[in-house]
């Protein structure tokens, strides 16, 4: 049972990555970065289609060499989901993804050098549709703002975010959006909210080098949390030592616990305790593991015993509390008369849940041939 967000975002303009919208009322994006070499082509492009499986909108890859733009031109002929190219310094690798299709740059103009090659590749940019990601990071700030500021702090970024914007706005060029990264959460938070109140262009949202995937998943959540209930943000890469698709999973469950966006299951557990009556955690992590191929929005909750679980099943659409050898079974918040033996959970379960993905399916095939 999906209830509405709260939240109010921030009005932002709306940019186009290949067939994604960014910004405006568009859905808040999840994105995730290739961690292959470039240059070993089948390897990137599988990465490239597991994060696109996992549910991934954009992806970027990174392109520091012209046999890497060699590279980039096999990769997009074999992918459909739109590709962001992160370039630093070279413009013409900028100009040469361009020309193989690339649907987004990575790459700050003021990093660029000379006046002309600022100038080609924003021309470039706008005569193939191509938007730009600003991106500062607290780790790679210019060197004369370093020295003004003595260490990064929220003004730092956001005058060399701003110093990368001038340029565009000079050039009449403004399809882009903009990062302001740090690996601190405090940093990157307050950066975001005052470059939020100084343009009007989509924010792309992360924190940075955010560690492993623990410690980096609630980092993330903590810092991209407190943006999103605020309205700030417009897609988002969750950065993590570990598997470019555990970024995309965890990307979902931030938007999908704050209500902004849906996808798969969403589970609601207890912890257990000795009142579980079956094992909560083994039933929970055997689901997730065999409906991780569901995308439909649905909440199930699994609770151990009766004293919450038939308030929490009261509010999903599927909800078991347990009980004595047999749980309690609930379907939209209705108790039914059928209890499930505590002995066999999972594969009663499992077969529940992928028929009301299939009914919840069929209910939206049949408002779209209404409409």
């Amino acid at each position: 049972m999906q209830h509405e967000s709260p939240i109010i975002r921030r009005k932002s303009t709306q940019i186009w990555v290949g067939k994604v919208p960014v910004g405006g009322d568009a859905p808040i994006s999840v994105q995730s970065m290739t961690n292959t070499r470039t240059t070993d082509v089948d390897a990137t492009v599988a990465q490239i289609q597991a994060i696109q499986k996992a549910g991934a909108d954009i992806v970027r890859v990174s392109v520091p060499t012209m046999e890497a733009a060699e590279a980039f031109k096999l990769i997009k002929q074999q992918t459909d989901i739109p590709l962001v190219a992160d370039i630093h310094f070279d413009y013409r690798i900028a100009l040469k993804v361009a020309e193989y299709g690339v649907d987004c740059l990575r790459i700050n103009p003021g990093n660029i050098g000379r006046e002309d090659r600022i100038r080609a590749v924003v021309d470039c940019a706008r005569d193939n549709n191509i938007p730009i990601r600003i991106g500062v990071n607290a780790g790679s700030l210019e060197r004369d703002i370093q020295e003004k500021y003595g260490e990064p702090t929220p003004a730092a970024l956001v005058e060399s975010a701003m110093r990368h914007v001038d340029i565009l706005d000079r050039l009449n060029f403004d399809q882009f959006k903009v990062s302001v990264k740090a690996s601190d959460v405090f940093l990157a938070v307050e950066s975001y909210r005052q470059l939020a109140k100084q343009i009007v262009q989509p924010l792309h949202l992360g924190i940075t080098e955010a560690g492993g995937a623990r410690a980096g998943s609630v980092k993330s959540a903590i810092g991209l949390g407190m943006l999103l209930s605020e309205g700030i943000g417009d897609t988002l890469r969750i950065s993590l030592a570990a598997d470019p698709v555990e970024e995309v999973k965890v990307g979902f469950d931030i938007l999908k616990s704050l209500r902004i966006r849906a996808r798969g299951i969403n589970f609601i557990a207890c912890p257990s305790c000795s009142r579980q009556e079956f094992d909560v955690i083994g039933t929970v992590n055997a689901l997730e593991q065999r409906l991780e191929d569901i995308t439909t929005p649905l909440d199930v909750s699994i609770i151990g015993c009766v004293v919450n679980g038939p308030g929490e099943a009261l509010v999903s659409d599927l909800g078991l509390a347990g009980s004595n050898r047999k749980s309690g079974y609930y379907v939209d918040g209705e108790r039914q008369k059928e209890r499930l033996d505590n002995t066999d959970l999972v594969d009663q379960l499992e077969q529940r849940i992928r028929a009301k993905v299939a009914e919840k399916a069929q209910r939206i095939d049949v408002k779209e041939e209404d409409v």
